[in-house]
């Protein structure tokens, strides 16, 4: 029996591997050139098959840990939002002095727990784009591709946007810090400068306020420079009394100060109360008379409704016992600042 050697034409020619496949390229280029011939496929067989297992492997890391990521970011912020505080997260500490603390309880732990939910979340997100990003640059690496050309490339792009949208930026960075120091809550009643009233919304970029207008403040968080919040802790019921010359301070004040512990006596008002009626003595002196301050610690955002019963009472009494006012025609009896 003879044996026929196929046609020249059929045969695929065979380069050389050691001209084709680098020390780099694994067994798997040499195998795909003899099975097809072609250089090209060899090579980029080989990039792929050999780079495939540490890709796999980049990809399962970056996948697990950012799952351990989430987990330890959801368990402190767990802790934080029922009063378990690491050191590491103490500027995220309520920062009410023990009885008062004690007095707004539900409010305190409702806010701590917003305030851990929406920094939480927001440390998934930045530890997600870190990790995934990472891993994109591993693989591409593991692909050979060229990475300083687009690192340089994005350094540029990137200087170009940070002028460009400093604003933007700027915004981000006073939300963020805004959320971690607490600084003020929906629901909280502010003075941010330009806008003052009831704040409904607060975002990494922008916070709404509610003036008692009615109007709703769009406030860039990047233009905020001072924050003055009256619904923190507790707030203060200050009434300033006018007195004139001729009244006995003595007297002036015991009538004031039973008139402020009447006014605060009444049920709707007493359970806005943190503390007692103090009379302070007097804060001013003019030439037209004096003026006599009392005061009284009340539950936060409630010191306006206390201090108009306080007025109207003090203003009461002073009328009927007779304390003279001061000097000036139409000065109001009762003034609160």
């Amino acid at each position: 029996m003879l044996l026929l050697a196929p046609p020249r034409s059929l045969l695929v020619p065979v380069p050389d591997p050691g001209t084709v496949c680098t020390p780099d390229g694994g067994a798997w280029c040499e195998v795909f050139l003899r099975f097809t011939g072609q250089e090209w496929l060899a090579r980029v067989a080989g990039t792929a098959m050999d780079g495939g297992v540490r890709v796999l492997l980049i990809v399962a890391l970056a996948v697990v840990i950012r799952a351990v990521a989430h987990r330890v970011i959801k368990r402190v912020a767990r802790g934080v939002g029922e009063g378990r505080t690491p050191t590491m997260l103490r500027p995220l500490r309520d920062r009410a002095v023990g009885g008062l603390r004690q007095s707004a309880g539900a409010s305190l732990v409702e806010r701590r727990r917003q305030r851990a939910a929406t920094i939480s979340s927001l440390l998934r997100s930045v530890a997600s784009f870190a990790i995934f990003g990472t891993a994109f640059v591993l693989v591409l690496g593991e692909f050979g591709v060229n990475l300083a050309p687009i690192i340089a490339s994005a350094g540029v792009i990137g200087v170009a946007v940070g002028f460009g949208a400093q604003n933007l930026i700027k915004d981000f960075l006073s939300g963020i810090f805004m959320m971690l120091e607490d600084q003020y809550g929906v629901g909280d009643v502010v003075d941010l400068g330009e806008a003052s009233g009831t704040v409904e919304s607060i975002g990494l970029r922008i916070s709404t306020v509610r003036d008692i207008e009615g109007t709703l403040w769009y406030v860039r968080n990047g233009a905020i420079t001072r924050v003055g919040n009256f619904s923190q802790h507790f707030s203060i019921a200050l009434v300033d009394v006018p007195l004139g010359h001729g009244a006995d301070l003595t007297r002036a004040s015991a009538v004031a100060g039973a008139a402020a512990r009447d006014a605060v006596a009444v049920p709707s008002i007493a359970g806005l109360l943190l503390g007692e009626v103090e009379v302070l003595g007097v804060q001013t002196v003019t030439a037209e008379g004096m003026t006599l301050r009392v005061t009284v610690t009340t539950r936060p955002g409630h010191q306006v409704t206390v201090r108009r019963a306080m007025a109207e009472s003090i203003a009461g009494a002073f009328r009927d016992e007779g304390v003279p006012p001061p000097a000036v025609a139409g000065l109001p009896t009762a003034a609160a600042v």
